[in-house]
């Protein structure tokens, strides 16, 4: 565990059981403050751009670091950073984007590489070894 926390994680990912999964995962290594989850591509832009803040009428938090699954219903993870592309600066911030699949195609991993708001591109199930390297690469810190 470490004295440094990012703000906020946001999940987005079709699947229910890996977002159970992965959220226990960070709150269990405690390195963020609070994680978010959106089960679609869809909810996960609304989040990003505010559109779920007029709803609830409170702002969410930014989030530091997006874990991205590629392969969702109706948009999937290369649709989502076509939409991403478009969000203002202030919504983007310094958000890093990872790139969290089942997929062991190589082109994906290769599209992946080609993208410049893919920071890493890792291979479920999330570990507290992908989480460290995230960290220590990203942020230059780890979890212990």
């Amino acid at each position: 565990m470490t004295n440094r926390k990012l703000n906020c994680v946001l999940l987005i990912d079709d699947d229910e059981p890996t977002n159970f999964l992965n959220k226990m995962l960070i709150e269990e290594t405690g390195f963020a403050n609070e994680v978010r989850v959106a089960q679609s591509a869809r909810e996960a832009l609304d989040y990003l751009s505010g559109k779920s803040a007029e709803q609830t009428g409170s702002k969410p938090p930014v989030p530091d670091l997006i874990f991205l699954d590629i392969n969702m219903p109706a948009m999937d993870g290369w649709e989502f950073l076509e939409q991403y592309d478009r969000l203002s600066p202030q919504q983007k911030a310094s958000i890093i984007v990872v790139m969290l699949t089942t997929s062991f195609n190589p082109e994906d991993e290769n599209k992946a590489k080609t993208i410049s708001y893919i920071s890493s591109y890792q291979n479920k199930p999330l570990t507290e070894d992908i989480i460290n390297g995230i960290l220590k690469e990203h942020f230059d810190w780890e979890v212990k």
